[in-house]
C-alpha cells in the first residue's frame, strides 16, 4: 500500500487549503482512513476519521472547519480545511492501518 499526500502550501489565517491523499494497493471505499498531523515540536495529533460508509469524525481542535471526503473513483482521499489559524501549521498525513505517506506541509502565515 502507498499513501501519496499532497497540496499543501502557504495560506494566510482564515483562508483555506485542500490537500490529498492519492492511493495504491488498497480499496479506500472498503477502509476506514485517518488524517494526523506534527506540528512544529509536538507531538503526532489526530486530525480525524473516515469511515467506510462515508461518515467522518473530527477532533475538536478541527471540528467545524475541517471536512474529510473521498473520490471512490480515483482512490484518493481529501482534507478540505478552512478557516485556517496559525495552530494549524503542521505536516499532514494520511494513514491506513500502519501504512503512512509521507506528509505534506501546511503553513498558515501572515
Amino acid at each position: 500500500v502507498q499513501l501519496q499526500a499532497s497540496g499543501g502550501g502557504l495560506v494566510q489565517p482564515g483562508g483555506s487549503l485542500r490537500v490529498s491523499c492519492v492511493v495504491s494497493g488498497m480499496d479506500v471505499s472498503r477502509n476506514g482512513m485517518d488524517w494526523y498531523r506534527r506540528a512544529p515540536g509536538k507531538d503526532l495529533e489526530f486530525v480525524g476519521f473516515i469511515r467506510p460508509d462515508g461518515v467522518a469524525n473530527y477532533a475538536d481542535s478541527v471540528k467545524g472547519r475541517f471536512t474529510i471526503s473521498r473520490n471512490d473513483a480515483k482512490n484518493t482521499l481529501y482534507l478540505q480545511m478552512s478557516n485556517l489559524r496559525p495552530e494549524d501549521t503542521a505536516v499532514y498525513y494520511c494513514t491506513w492501518r500502519d501504512n503512512w505517506g509521507q506528509g505534506t506541509q501546511v503553513t498558515v502565515s501572515s
